[in-house]
């Protein structure tokens, strides 16, 4: 691991030094926590909530995103502080589920260690966020698979031999190329959701959040590319596409090897619905698998 002194290096682009960063991200607390008061009505959310033209309330588009962020926060507080969310953090609607998987990465670089922390305070900082907005109706979190799910997506995609492994956790390396597979899904599906959002304030948080995913997705996939991982991104890529039926492009796409963003020839980011976004972190399935071995919990 790297050395996480006082010295000028050791501080966060926020301004936090690393050894504070890691104090909190351990306790499962980050600056959101203040948001939690808009639970009483931040995002106009009551008890009849708004029908979008989709058919799905705000609600149920919020909690799709909370399982998402769920996902993304484990991952990467795992990465960095060797431990997930607190468990006041995972209670809710429906059945809360247990996480498999997830240790300490031994990064490499302070390029790679800063980017995963603040990475993981702005996902930690989402899930306080969006329980705080849906307060009551917020949905626990499921069960989640940070360990067997990535073998089975790299052997799926070609990155590894049947009978071999991938753990995103072994190396800074490693753990941008698991970082790549959620990042974008996660653009696309608050892409997706913009014209299901009934109430302009919801739009203009989702919206906000989305902002903050995209530039995530960016950083990860510079770095990608820097590294010469075009080949890996266009396979994760490929298959992306290939179980929502939306299109998707690596880091070595339009004949560009530095290929910093995910988005069609018109220059717009590629939009998926929450079904897309399930098939691919169902790795395929209807209701279930992959990183989310027994589905997500989808509220009412």
């Amino acid at each position: 691991m790297l050395d996480i002194g006082t010295d000028e290096d050791s501080v966060t682009p926020g301004g936090l030094d690393r050894r504070q960063a890691l104090k909190r991200l351990s306790a499962g607390v980050a600056g959101a926590a203040a948001l939690g008061g808009l639970a009483a009505g931040g995002l106009g959310l009551s008890s009849q909530p708004a029908v979008a033209a989709s058919g799905l309330t705000d609600v149920q588009i919020l909690n799709f995103a909370l399982n998402l962020e769920y996902l993304e926060a484990e991952y990467y507080l795992r990465a960095v502080s060797g431990q997930g969310l607190s468990p006041s953090l995972t209670t809710g609607v429906g059945a809360q589920g247990t996480v498999t998987g997830g240790t300490l990465v031994p990064f490499s670089t302070n390029q790679g260690a800063f980017t995963a922390i603040r990475i993981a305070i702005d996902e930690l900082s989402h899930v306080e966020f969006l329980r705080g907005a849906l307060g009551a109706a917020a949905v626990a979190e499921p069960s989640i698979d940070l360990q067997t799910s990535f073998t089975t997506l790299a052997v799926v995609a070609g990155l590894i031999q049947s009978g071999q492994t991938f753990n995103p956790f072994a190396s800074e390396l490693d753990f941008l190329i698991g970082a790549y597979i959620f990042e974008d899904v996660g653009v696309t599906a608050y892409a997706g959701a913009a014209a299901a959002i009934s109430s302009p304030a919801n739009l203009s948080y989702a919206a906000s959040i989305l902002a903050i995913e995209a530039y995530h997705a960016g950083a990860i996939r510079s770095v990608l590319a820097q590294q010469g991982q075009g080949n890996t991104t266009n396979a994760i890529s490929a298959l992306r596409a290939k179980l929502s039926g939306v299109g998707d492009n690596g880091t070595n796409a339009y004949g560009n090897p530095f290929n910093v963003s995910n988005g069609d020839a018109t220059g717009l980011a590629f939009r998926r619905t929450p079904a897309q976004v399930l098939s691919i972190v169902y790795g395929g399935g209807t209701s279930s698998g992959l990183f989310f071995p027994n589905g997500i919990n989808a509220g009412t």
